[in-house]
């Protein structure tokens, strides 16, 4: 079975032409050589995928007749990728969720205003004496005597 076939058969890419295009930009290899999309699949290969800026292996272990569904795909592949590789992917999701839960989206109309209450400086613009600003009017008091 042709290599982009194989990565689509096994659901690792969402479509024909996507895997095909990754297999074009040189993120897939076998055995440390990077592959053409007709590059042929054997039982035992091991395949390297670079997808979400983590590098993936696979070993094959079935060839597939047809695309399979997402339960029978641990028969056909055995992932042999370094742990490290999942510990980056998950510290590179904690770093992006820092405000806010995935799928929120863009802020409220609270968040907004909450926003414009912490920037907004206009409260200290008002004030010319710093001095009642702050609460000490102790220096007026001196100046009456």
């Amino acid at each position: 079975m042709r290599i982009d076939k194989f990565l689509w058969s096994i659901r690792f890419y969402k479509t024909r032409t996507v895997s095909t295009d990754e297999i074009k930009k040189n993120r897939v290899s076998i055995g440390g050589q990077v592959v053409k999309s007709s590059k042929e699949v054997k039982e035992g290969d091991v395949i390297q995928i670079k997808k979400n800026q983590i590098d993936y292996k696979i070993k094959v272990l079935q060839i597939p007749k047809s695309r399979l569904g997402a339960k029978l795909v641990p028969l056909h592949i055995k992932d042999v990728t370094d742990k490290e590789q999942y510990e980056l992917l998950k510290l590179r999701r904690m770093s992006q969720d820092y405000y806010r839960n995935k799928g929120e989206g863009r802020p409220t109309k609270k968040d907004r205003r909450d926003m414009d209450d912490f920037t907004e400086n206009d409260v200290a613009a008002d004030f010319t004496d710093w001095d009642d600003f702050f609460g000490e009017s102790g220096s007026d008091d001196e100046n009456d005597d």
